[in-house]
């Protein structure tokens, strides 16, 4: 059996709508969004606007766009217009990113926590079997206290 992708549509009929991308159009929005938010953009938009302006007051035969510069306003409005959903897209996909990192770090933090919790009970099992242990210096003892007693008991058997 052949498995189709779009259930909702019925056989043989064309996709209608705009197909696109969606990973390639949010990589296109986020290099937009990090390019509007440089100094350099400002910088570069500011020269533009103040040469329409200069042209547009000082020469007359370039004065396409007289004062109160409806033409500028109107280019300012489309850029607001394609930016702001554009910066959203990419504040949004920003957004997904750091959610999956959050849970990336949530679940390595929980594991070294379990990691760190079952080293500790490893470590008080280890010093509870090494209490019972005798150390060098208590076995040095011993064999000292015997090594008297067996002088002692020679002394008096001779």
């Amino acid at each position: 059996m052949k498995r189709r992708e779009d259930l909702g549509r019925p056989r043989n009929q064309p996709k209608i709508g705009v197909q696109y991308n969606r990973s390639a159009f949010g990589e296109f929005a986020e290099s937009i969004a990090r390019l509007m938010g440089t100094a350099r953009f400002l910088i570069m938009q500011s020269i533009l606007v103040l040469i329409w302006v200069i042209l547009n007051v000082s020469f007359i035969a370039f004065r396409w766009d007289k004062y109160p510069f409806i033409l500028l306003n109107l280019m300012f409005s489309i850029q607001a217009a394609y930016a702001a959903p554009l910066i959203l897209l990419a504040h949004n996909r920003q957004e997904l990113r750091d959610r999956e990192q959050a849970e990336i770090d949530r679940n390595v933090a929980i594991r070294t926590q379990n990691d760190a919790e079952f080293l500790a009970r490893e470590i008080a099992s280890v010093q509870l079997v090494l209490s019972n242990v005798v150390t060098s210096d208590e076995l040095a003892q011993h064999i000292e206290r015997l090594n008297d007693l067996i002088l002692k008991l020679a002394d008096k058997t001779n």
